[in-house]
């Protein structure tokens, strides 16, 4: 009996207007609660309909797969008009500042994602989880954390009262690829100290091997922004990359893409092709295979340098999706320019991180106050490592300044995106040995780069693809 009710509590549609099951009204939203679509009138909640993609089996991908909306923007047309199913009345929608709208007459939200095919609307979303509440919690938490050293002004006019819930554009990518790394690896032997008079030198003994990797690999959904603004982490006035930093995000719960979903909220539009994204999409998915690589490479604890390195793409999957977060986002003036700080919440798992604006005379002082403390230090103690303490000023103001304005903060997509490897080929040939080593780390050894981070050098290639004044 109770399989029989919830079957009913998903949204019909009756001569094209979605409607709730049990009092008809067309007034539905998302539940400030759970997220799920409810009826604003009953308050009866429905079923969310789960996001189908059209290969399953990441291994079964061939070829480039595109979703419905994931296809080329056609920024020509973003002006249409809509024949309301429901009373007949027509309704003017400009998709260039909006992806959803209501019938001004009868309230029944029109269905643009059949009516567009022009990449305005995503595939899927997911909704909020995370309340207006516990975000406000959070940033004010973040927040109270850094208010020593924060901008006097930041202080006065600090509020979570004007955060916002906002539907930002990814791109969501499954890759299905073969993989070949080829290089050297070092394993240690032995460590001893050689003494010289009063000197001491440590040295180190090896095994170099000679290391081939061949191996399948499917990527589960590698979450990339689709919105140029945000997709550039270097842009110096503002702080993208702590919005990037927030995820992942619990992708395998996607709905599809509903409009009733974004009411009391915003949204960005996607404004960038699948075409512009493939170079980051290609240098991020060989990172993740590359960190997965080094699974298989545990014993060679002084490092690998790889000198080969392939990752041949038999497949790959695109589905755009709309994720949630909750943004505090704060203007500060400095001479002729500004800087934009954002402090964002990851809508489904709480994750938050920021950019708070430094009172930079204050820190600066501070940091002076401990580094004449460290230089006192070195005159009245003993010993070779007191001349450390000329540094402590130095090392204090870079955690204050890195704690504030985290700009190092990004998403570890090479360990948090899903991925699987499968038909592994694994081949270690013993080159020498080697002694006398006086670095503990092999010299050269990249397993461990990551070449994606912050997008540089994917950024490079995409200015090839994307004349556009905002990759920069």
């Amino acid at each position: 009996m109770e399989e029989e009710v919830k079957e009913e509590r998903v949204v019909k549609v009756e001569g094209g207007q979605k409607k709730c099951p049990f009092c008809g009204s067309a007034e539905i939203g998302p539940s400030k609660k759970t997220g799920k679509l409810i009826c604003l009138y009953c308050r009866n909640e429905f079923d969310d309909i789960k996001k189908d993609k059209k290969v399953k089996n990441i291994k079964e991908l061939s070829g480039n797969v595109i979703g419905d909306g994931a296809k080329d923007i056609d920024e020509s047309q973003h002006i249409f008009t809509f024949k309301c199913q429901s009373c007949g009345a027509e309704v003017v929608v400009d998709t260039a500042v909006s992806t959803q709208a209501r019938c001004h007459w009868c309230r029944n939200t029109l269905s643009i994602n059949d009516t567009v095919p022009n990449g305005a609307v995503p595939d899927a979303l997911l909704p909020f989880k995370i309340t207006k509440k516990e975000a406000e919690e959070s940033i004010q938490k973040f927040v109270n954390k850094r208010k020593f050293f924060a901008h006097p002004k930041f202080r006065r006019e600090f509020t979570t009262e004007n955060i916002m819930g906002v539907y930002f554009p990814y791109m969501l990518v499954d890759v299905n690829a073969k993989c070949h790394f080829e290089g050297d690896g070092e394993i240690e032997t032995n460590e001893y100290t050689v003494e010289n008079g009063d000197n001491k030198t440590t040295y180190y003994d090896a095994d170099l091997y000679h290391i081939k990797r061949d191996f399948d690999i499917t990527i589960n959904e590698l979450s990339v922004e689709s919105s140029k603004d945000k997709l550039n982490s270097s842009i110096k006035n503002k702080t993208n990359n702590v919005i990037n930093s927030i995820m992942p995000f619990d992708t395998e719960n996607l709905v599809k893409y509903d409009s009733n979903y974004l009411r009391d909220y915003t949204a960005e539009k996607r404004d960038i092709n699948v075409e512009e994204l493939k170079p980051l999409v290609e240098v991020q998915s060989k990172d993740i295979a590359r960190y997965s690589c080094n699974k298989t490479l545990s014993e060679y604890d002084r490092g690998v340098r790889f000198d080969e390195e392939k990752l041949d793409i038999k497949g790959i999957q695109w589905t755009s999706a709309y994720l949630p977060v909750w943004l505090y986002s704060y203007k500060q003036d400095v001479k002729d320019d500004y800087i934009l700080h954002y402090v964002a919440v990851n809508a489904r798992t709480k994750e938050t991180m920021g950019s708070v604006p430094i009172h930079m005379p204050k820190l600066l002082f501070i940091s002076f106050l401990i580094e004449l403390l460290g230089v006192l230090g070195v005159i009245f103690l003993d010993g070779g490592l007191r001349y450390l303490l000329l540094l402590i000023g130095f090392i204090y103001f870079g955690i204050i300044y890195g704690k504030y304005r985290n700009s190092g903060a990004r998403h570890h997509y090479e360990r948090e995106t899903k991925n699987d490897m499968d038909n592994i080929v694994l081949s270690d040939d013993l080159v020498k040995h080697k002694t006398r080593l006086t670095s503990s780390w092999m010299d050269g050894a990249n397993n461990k780069r990551v070449d994606g981070a912050f997008n540089k050098g994917a950024l490079e290639k995409m200015k090839e693809r994307i004349p556009d004044e905002t990759i920069k």
